[in-house]
């Protein structure tokens, strides 16, 4: 067993490091653990901000991943609107802003992703916004109660999931897309068409293939994105959705291994003794793909604290899990299980038509990766298959009639 006596220290109060204070407690560590967040409220749930949020559904204390009470009465110091300067793992210790040092034996990193910026002419106007935290999901929600048409930059899920919430509130949206289809780096063609059309009857407008020049604005505020080809794309607010940067700024200036995020092993280890990282941060292997990746998903953050806190209170490392994502977009959940890696062949299972559909990713008779549909019980059979890469009869899989489960060769 591990010293359950030592102090733990968090690098950021999101959902990662949230979670990692909770499980050492219920691990059986018994030292102090300091929570330091860079934000005003302890730790809540980040998937609601582009959906139930902005649609005026939940209150913040909704959000919250545990009661503020949780932490007293547990005994983890929350540290919030505090922000890390330096790692000094030589020392054993962190750096905060007006110079207090926090010494500790084991350091967590769990400080996610920043929001990727578009500066181009224009782009310190009012009302041009991102979506990466309660602050930005705030302003979003006040901006929309009085917005004509918002514009998005970028047709990924976040994008997305803010132009359904967008127009459930009566708002007109134009998305505004780079790549020559929507979803280009995380779904398949045909789950990207699927959701062109669900927007497209719900009113909203996409350009697709569009290079960015500048914003246009009257009075300090956007009033229009200006394409390469001198269109003008008018709005009266802005929501720049373009992907993520990992805040691993900390981790590269104190020597820590990084690689387009924090690299570490399946337990969140970094290249340095007791130093861990976990959530959107990481670079970390993929046991089932066998390749490093970056994730950002809540499942992927708390299957990485799970193993993070084992480790550190000397548990047994838990099964290997599947990577797995999903997004809420009007009436349609979307669930993803597995990484389409090493794809000879798509196989449908249903209709796109009907929004209840399955389609299979295969590698050889083996399924890599599934994208479900509205259908719980797909989702959950091809979590399991792909995991116990279990050998499929492929002709099988397309007949709904067919539980997926009866498809083992």
């Amino acid at each position: 067993m591990q010293n359950t006596s030592q102090h733990v220290v968090i690098i950021g109060a999101g959902h990662g490091g949230g979670n990692m204070a909770a499980l050492l407690r219920q691990y059986g560590h018994t030292g102090p653990i300091t929570l330091v967040g860079e934000e005003s409220v302890p730790p809540y749930q980040r998937p609601p901000l582009s959906k139930a949020w902005l649609k005026e559904q939940l209150e913040m204390e909704d959000l919250f991943l545990k009661s503020e009470k949780f932490y007293s009465d547990n005994q983890i110091t929350l540290r919030l609107n505090s922000k890390v300067t330096e790692i000094m793992h030589e020392q054993k210790a962190i750096r905060l802003a007006h110079d207090e040092v926090l010494t500790y034996e084991h350091l967590i990193i769990a400080t996610g992703a920043r929001a990727r910026m578009l500066q181009i002419p224009g782009h310190e106007l009012d009302g041009i916004l991102y979506l990466r935290d309660v602050g930005h999901a705030h302003r979003l929600k006040q901006a929309l109660a009085s917005a004509r048409r918002i514009g998005i930059i970028g047709g990924g899920y976040v994008g997305l999931e803010v132009a359904a919430s967008a127009r459930a509130l009566g708002v007109e949206v134009t998305v505004i897309e780079r790549e020559s289809r929507l979803l280009a780096r995380v779904a398949s063609r045909e789950i990207a068409g699927f959701y062109k059309e669900l927007h497209e009857k719900q009113g909203v407008e996409f350009h697709f293939d569009k290079e960015i020049t500048a914003f246009d604005g009257k009075a300090g505020k956007v009033s229009g994105v200006v394409l390469a080809d001198a269109t003008v794309v008018d709005c009266d607010l802005l929501l720049v959705g373009i992907g993520a940067i990992p805040n691993d700024d900390l981790a590269r200036a104190a020597g820590i291994k990084c690689q387009n995020g924090v690299l570490v092993d399946l337990d969140g280890r970094t290249s340095v003794p007791d130093v861990f990282a976990i959530g959107d941060v990481t670079m970390r292997p993929l046991p089932f793909y066998d390749r490093l990746c970056r994730l950002e998903s809540i499942p992927n953050a708390m299957e990485q604290a799970k193993r993070a806190a084992g480790a550190i209170s000397g548990r047994p490392a838990p099964a290997d899990e599947l990577p797995w994502f999903w997004s809420d977009q009007y009436d349609v959940k979307l669930q993803i299980a597995g990484m389409p890696f090493d794809v000879d062949q798509v196989v449908m299972r249903g209709s796109l038509e009907s929004g209840r559909c399955t389609v299979f990713h295969l590698c050889g008779d083996r399924i890599r990766a599934a994208e479900v549909l509205n259908s719980p019980s797909d989702f959950l059979a091809a979590k399991k298959l792909i995991a116990a890469g279990s050998v499929i009869k492929v002709s099988q899989l397309s007949d709904p009639g067919i539980p997926v489960m009866s498809a083992i060769a």
